[in-house]
């Protein structure tokens, strides 16, 4: 008897080590995890320390990285915020639900805009309600607001799965910050007011003709000029004269709390709102995003940052960012959930080298990789940090080098959640976990499309058996100054028309060996040239007949201003609240 107790004891020991092995999942993996996604704004992957700054420092998130995995070839699904939060949070690519743009306007431009992620798309957060986790959202949304009224909430996040929205439905602009120079249709806006100008010394000349004698008109016309002026005039600035009023707001779920938001105490109210969410669901599971206004300009920092970092504002804010990780990591700390939470962090796109103030940098830095912010095609643009962490389930220290995608968040938590992917939609992400707890070696990913709103500019393959990482690029922005490495003067590189040169044959790279995209290889140089260029122009093909035509969600009539969606706190267009008051402080 004892000797059949103890080969059932060895056998059951056995099992329970293959079980191990095999799947690496812990005692942890028997209920399902608490979920922590971080997303910043605009950083580049050079500006933390994990991934070779030393100078900006970033101890917070650099400790994830120790503890967790580091992925070297994380890959953003467009170069702007709208369009690449769209495919983070629906892990498909953004032309798949009609959030790339065939304008100029690649992102949304205002609240009181009718575009925004589509009411049939099935976010993450949706799933993971529907596998009983509390879901919030902190921070940043940019996805819009309402269609046709003020208060229906269309492209709400309340109307995608998340059980709590405490942020900025749009995003940071400089005119949320006084005395900032504009920053949203710059151009327009300057010629706009010079056809005010024009219309305006037009009736000023006609009346003093008309007093004087020297202009025979009659009154009723002079009336009628001035009456168009005057329409002309407020039809536009009444929506970008008050930019700060209707784009610069806080909302509580529905709610506006804050109308126009106050910067200083901005970072106070999201960190004191991320602890209370973990405090409050500490029992869980829950989901929460963690959406960073950080470090989008105009880089509002609170005066405990101001010049301490070694890189101006830039540097405060990051560093301000990172303080923030290490806050509401303290918080899961406390409650005893670190090793029950899977964390995620990462930012959107690459860093934007065209912000600037003078011969001061505003933007990212993007390390060895060319372009940044707005290319998209460019390595600069597309590839940022991606570092997770699970104690006791994925190894500490690792580091991968294969392809993958903010896309790929999607399937990873949808699996660790225990809930199944639509099949009713093609799904463009793959599932991390085996990659992430070593049982895979290679990413599944064989080929990434890497679009410019909705024109494709360049394409990866991944060849699995020879280790090459092949990039053919059919369209690059043309840089201004001419080698400068971006738009500079423009404020961001175009998708098409003249600011784009087009390549046939393709300009092809191997990453592997030259991830800078220096040397563009050819025929002469590159034996297997021809053979490459047609096999990811077959890839091409077939990934374009997945696709379907969709409502564009960023054409120029869903991106404008519309008076009757604007969210407000009192009746329009008297919107101005404080609802917060001075309750805040920092954590």
């Amino acid at each position: 008897v004892i000797l059949l107790c103890f080969r059932r004891y060895l056998l059951t020991a056995l099992i329970s080590c293959l079980f191990w092995n095999s799947f690496g999942f812990s005692a942890a993996m028997n209920s399902k995890p608490n979920i922590l996604l971080f997303l910043a704004d605009d950083l580049g992957i050079g500006d933390i320390g994990c991934y070779g700054n030393n100078t900006i420092r970033t101890p917070n998130i650099d400790r994830l990285a120790r503890e967790g995995v580091k992925l070297t070839q994380h890959i953003a699904a467009a170069p702007l915020c709208t369009p690449s939060r769209a495919a983070f949070l629906t892990g498909r690519y953004p032309i798949r639900s009609g959030m790339a743009s065939s304008n100029g306007y690649r992102a949304l431009q205002w609240n009181a805009g009718s575009g925004g992620l589509p009411a049939n798309e099935t976010t993450f957060a949706r799933l993971l309600q529907q596998q009983g986790y509390t879901t919030g959202l902190i921070g940043k949304w940019h996805q819009g607001v309402n269609c046709e009224s003020f208060n229906d909430h269309c492209h709400h996040p309340l109307n995608h799965g998340f059980d709590y929205f405490y942020g900025m439905p749009f995003t940071l602009l400089n005119k949320c910050q006084e005395n900032k120079p504009p920053d949203l249709d710059v151009a327009l806006q300057a010629k706009l007011w010079l056809y005010s100008q024009i219309i305006t010394l037009a009736v000023l000349t006609l009346t003093a003709g008309k007093l004087t004698g020297l202009i025979s008109i009659r009154w009723k016309i002079i009336a009628c000029f001035t009456l168009v002026g005057g329409l002309f005039f407020i039809s536009w600035y009444s929506s970008y004269g008050f930019v700060q009023y209707w784009n610069c707001i806080l909302m509580r779920n529905h709610d506006v709390t804050e109308q126009p938001m106050r910067l200083g105490r901005t970072a106070s109210l999201m960190l004191k709102e991320a602890v209370s969410f973990i405090k409050r669901n500490r029992h869980g599971p829950f989901l929460l995003f963690v959406s960073f206004l950080h470090v989008h300009t105009p880089l509002f920092t609170t005066a405990k940052f101001l010049g301490k970092s070694q890189h101006g504002l830039y540097g405060d804010n990051v560093e301000e960012m990172d303080w923030m990780v290490g806050k509401i990591l303290d918080s899961l700390d406390k409650e005893g959930l670190k090793n029950r939470t899977f964390t995620y962090f990462a930012s959107d796109h690459g860093g934007h080298l065209e912000a600037q103030d003078g011969s001061a940098q505003l933007g990212g830095w993007n390390g060895i990789y060319k372009g940044g912010k707005g290319m998209g095609g460019w390595e600069g643009g597309i590839r940022v940090p991606g570092v997770f962490r699970w104690p006791g389930v994925l190894p500490a220290g690792m580091v991968i080098d294969e392809p993958t995608s903010l896309m790929d968040i999607y399937p990873t938590v949808v699996h660790l959640a225990g809930g199944m992917l639509p099949q009713d939609r093609v799904i463009d992400g793959r599932n991390l976990v085996p990659l992430l707890q070593g049982r895979a070696q290679k990413s599944e990913h064989e080929f990434l499309f890497h679009y410019c709103g909705s024109y494709l500019h360049a394409v990866r393959w991944h060849q699995k058996d020879s280790g090459a990482i092949w990039k053919a690029h059919y369209v690059t922005p043309v840089f201004h100054p001419p080698g400068a490495g971006a738009c500079y003067g423009k404020g961001i590189c175009p998708c098409f028309g003249e600011g784009v040169t087009h390549h046939d044959p393709p300009l092809l790279f191997d990453l592997s060996r030259d991830p800078s995209e220096a040397k563009p290889l050819s025929a002469d140089t590159e034996p297997h040239f021809d053979t490459v260029i047609r096999k990811i122009g077959r890839a091409i093909e077939e990934h374009r007949r997945t696709l379907t035509p969709v409502p564009e969600q960023l054409s120029l009539y869903n991106i404008v201003w519309k008076p009757w969606l604007q969210p407000c706190c009192g009746t329009f267009p008297f919107c101005w609240c404080d609802r917060e008051g001075d309750s805040t402080q920092i954590l």
